[in-house]
Formats: structure tokens, C-alpha cells, sequence
């Protein structure tokens, strides 16, 4: 991740599919569907990734959620309101479209992890006690 630069590709248009729970992002004349499960397991959030390499939190039944909300984050990113409550990512520009374009990379790699982890893709995640919250 570079960050954002002139020439990282903001989308033309952005349309939540409830029903088949993607994410469309439109670029010109291309549009990726990206699931909203790939969009809540790789979160950019503090909740999801940590505050460093090795401290990501692997992110555990999330089939089912769903985007219940979009708010534009100044004029570089948007943050996603998901069904479970989390709504504390911020989705710049570049880290859509990284999403968008290596969505089966990102897909392995997520399995992958699951399997290291031994854990189970559907299964709920542990509830956190809101002792030690990040801001």
C-alpha cells in the first residue's frame, strides 16, 4: 500500500447489492464485485488489523454480514456500516481498489490463515470485552 496518490483509480460509482451481498465498484468502463465478507475480514480498522505486522485479529464468521451503511470520509474514502457493528474502517481509495483487483489472492491468503489457525470461517467470533478500546 503506497497510500493515495493522483493516480490511484477512484470509483465512478459504488452500488451495494443486499440480496447477493457484493460490493459493485465501478471504474469507467470496468466494475468489480467485491463480497462484503472479503471487505469485513480485511478491514482496515485498528479492531481488525492491530496497531502493527503480526497483530492482525483473524476475523471468523462473517458469511453473512452485510453493508447496512456508506459514508464518504472527506473526498478519499468511504466507511462501510456493517451488520455486525463494525463500522470503524476506513476504506481509502487505494485500498478499495487493492480489494477489488486481488479479491482471489486475498481470498487464498484468507483461507489460508483460517486453515494455520485451525480456525473455522463460520464460526462466531469471540466477544470482546470493551476494556481495551482503541480510539
Amino acid at each position: 500500500m503506497s497510500g493515495l496518490t493522483s493516480t490511484t483509480p477512484i470509483p465512478t460509482g459504488v452500488v451495494v447489492h443486499s440480496k447477493s451481498r457484493v460490493l459493485e465498484l465501478q471504474y469507467g468502463d470496468e466494475s468489480f464485485r467485491v463480497p462484503f465478507e472479503l471487505l469485513r475480514v480485511y478491514s482496515p480498522s485498528a479492531e481488525v488489523q492491530g496497531h502493527g505486522p503480526g497483530q492482525e485479529t483473524l476475523q471468523t464468521g462473517k458469511r453473512e454480514v452485510t453493508i447496512i451503511g456508506i459514508e464518504p470520509v472527506g473526498h478519499y474514502a468511504l466507511q462501510l456500516n456493517f451488520s455486525d457493528g463494525h463500522n470503524t474502517g476506513i476504506y481509502s481509495w487505494d485500498i478499495l481498489h487493492d480489494l477489488a483487483t486481488r479479491q482471489d489472492a486475498l481470498w487464498r491468503e484468507y483461507l489460508a490463515k483460517l486453515e494455520a489457525a485451525g480456525a473455522d470461517r463460520d464460526a462466531p467470533m469471540a466477544v470482546k470485552s470493551s476494556g481495551g478500546h482503541c480510539h
